[in-house]
This record gives C-alpha cells, sequence and structure tokens, in this order.
C-alpha cells in the first residue's frame, strides 16, 4: 500500500524516525542498519512496510529496497514477526542474513537475540530457495571467488568425499585462513572429514 516515503526528517532515533510529507508526520520503525544507512540531512526517503493489525497500523521503513525485501520474506516464515525480523537486520546486515540463509548457517542466524535453533532451522528451510533464486546465489560460491578452494573442493570431490560435507568443512578453513594455499586447505580438509 505505502512502498516508500519522502520528506523531511524531523526527529531520529536508533528504533524509529519520524519524516514530515507536507504537514503530516509519519512515524517509521526501522533496523539498526537503517538508522547507519539515513544522513543527517533535512530530505530523505525511505522505502516502507505497512503492517495492519487489528489494533494498529505501523509502518516499517528501509534505506533500500533490498532490505524491505528480506524483512518481507522474514515475515513469511512461521514464528518470525515484525519485531524478530527488525531484530535480524538490526543484529546483522541484509547482505549477511541473505548469505546465512544461502549458507544453511543455523549458528548465525541463531546469534540474533530471540531467535532459537528450531526458528533459525526454520528460516533456512523456508527461505534458503527463495533466497537462491531471488538474489540469483549461486549455493557453490556464495562467498567471495577463492579459486584455492574451488581447487581443494575439486580435489576432495575426486578423492571420493561427499560435495556437501567437504564444502562445509573448507568453508570453515577458508573462514579461519582466508590466504591459505590449495595444499593447505587440503591437508586441514582431511584431519576433519
Amino acid at each position: 500500500m505505502i512502498t516508500h516515503i519522502q520528506g523531511k526528517l524531523v526527529e531520529k532515533n536508533p528504533t524509529d524516525v519520524v519524516i514530515d510529507c507536507n504537514g503530516v508526520g509519519y512515524l517509521l520503525n526501522i533496523s539498526l542498519h537503517t538508522f547507519s544507512q539515513i544522513p543527517d540531512q533535512e530530505a530523505i526517503k525511505l522505502y516502507a512496510h505497512l503492517i495492519v493489525r487489528e489494533d494498529s497500523h505501523t509502518l516499517y521503513g528501509f534505506a533500500s529496497v533490498a532490505e524491505r525485501e528480506i524483512f518481507k520474506l522474514l515475515l513469511s516464515v512461521s514464528g518470525i514477526g515484525p519485531n524478530t525480523g527488525r531484530m535480524m537486520l538490526s543484529s546483522l546486515s541484509p547482505q549477511q542474513v541473505k548469505e546465512g540463509i544461502a549458507h544453511g548457517d543455523v549458528a548465525l542466524i541463531q546469534s540474533i537475540k530471540g531467535i532459537g535453533a528450531k526458528t533459525a532451522a526454520r528460516v533456512i528451510l523456508d527461505l534458503k530457495d527463495k533466497v537462491l533464486k531471488v538474489y540469483d546465489i549461486d549455493e557453490v560460491s556464495v562467498n567471495k571467488n577463492n579459486t584455492n578452494k574451488d581447487e581443494a573442493l575439486s580435489a576432495l570431490e575426486v578423492l571420493g568425499f561427499a560435495k556437501k560435507q567437504a564444502e562445509r568443512v573448507v568453508d570453515k578453513i577458508v573462514m579461519n585462513q582466508a590466504d591459505a594455499t590449495v595444499e593447505n586447505i587440503i591437508k586441514e580438509a582431511l584431519k576433519n572429514l
């Protein structure tokens, strides 16, 4: 219904802003990520999402369309409400949320206040395919292109290890040692497989 609000920034807090549009002040709930993106100038435009409930009409504001789309995806998961969605986008950037879901990183999603293991698993299960499809993320190379990682994965597959299992182990190694050589990645992976 309301896709964006553009006007004069009247009030700016870490959890909400007030934007004056032709004499009407709109209160928008925001994430800390959006708060950090809002410039300290009068003219402002935020992308909005309106949630209508029996007892309230609540506007949520976002610095980018991408953040709003992630918020909408999160709301589609059973057990994730607007406050939990906003908490996720305050704790992690939209990019981190997308990558966490695409990777199936339950620990990352569970690290957010108010999200337990079951909810984190449900978020990943419900949204992984949508995130991979909508954001055109290649499941194998969700992280930065790392040729050493790719070569090590290929070698481990040739040695007969399951792709998914090898990928999890190699991802951990590359996360801890970003500049590891192909040989070192393979040696470490063999110890952990």
